[in-house]
């Protein structure tokens, strides 16, 4: 368990980023689906884009570190995922440059610390 505290406290910035990616995919997501009438890639984000802050803290929650380092892997794809999505629905004008440029910035972030948490993990293990 002392690689979760550790990460609890060092390396809080992927959680808090995480969660609040979450949040702002929730927001888009509603906006997508009611007012610009996209239900499909909408959901698709929705579903990758939570995903990665819920794999996260199942990570802190571990029970080894294989287990953690696992789950973060599984963030760092649903990461990839869902700059996917957000590309996707840029290039198909369901959203604007400002929304794109906003969350490309916070995705681009969530992967670098991510990749920077893995491979101090992977070379721990």
């Amino acid at each position: 368990m002392e690689n979760t505290e550790n990460f609890q406290e060092k390396d809080n910035a992927v959680r808090n980023k995480s969660f609040d990616f979450s949040i702002r995919i929730i927001n888009l997501y509603k906006v997508l689906y009611n007012e610009r009438n996209e239900k499909t890639l909408s959901k698709q984000l929705l579903r990758s884009g939570t995903s990665i802050g819920a794999n996260i803290e199942e990570g802190i929650a571990s029970f080894s570190k294989k287990e953690f380092i696992y789950k973060l892997q599984i963030s760092y794809k649903e990461a990839y995922e869902s700059f996917y999505w957000i590309k996707l629905l840029h290039k198909t004008e369901f959203i604007n440059d400002t929304e794109f440029n906003s969350l490309k910035i916070n995705i681009e972030e969530i992967i670098k610390l991510l990749t920077t948490i893995l491979k101090t993990s992977k070379q721990n293990y």
